[in-house]
């Protein structure tokens, strides 16, 4: 993802890190990396929430 952003890794890494947080995203070790995917489930309840709004 660093590659693809004008971002520093450390930028990366903090977003990641909250979104995970969050439960928006899950993370899977592939050593050396993390390979993150969408949690769908908490996306959708997230659409939900902000739906109500």
């Amino acid at each position: 993802m660093v590659d693809q952003l004008p971002l520093a890794q450390s930028t990366v890494s903090q977003h990641l890190k909250v979104l995970k947080d969050a439960g928006l995203i899950v993370g899977e070790v592939e050593p050396p990396r993390v390979c993150y995917c969408l949690n769908g489930a908490a996306l959708e309840a997230l659409k939900r929430a902000v739906a109500a709004l």
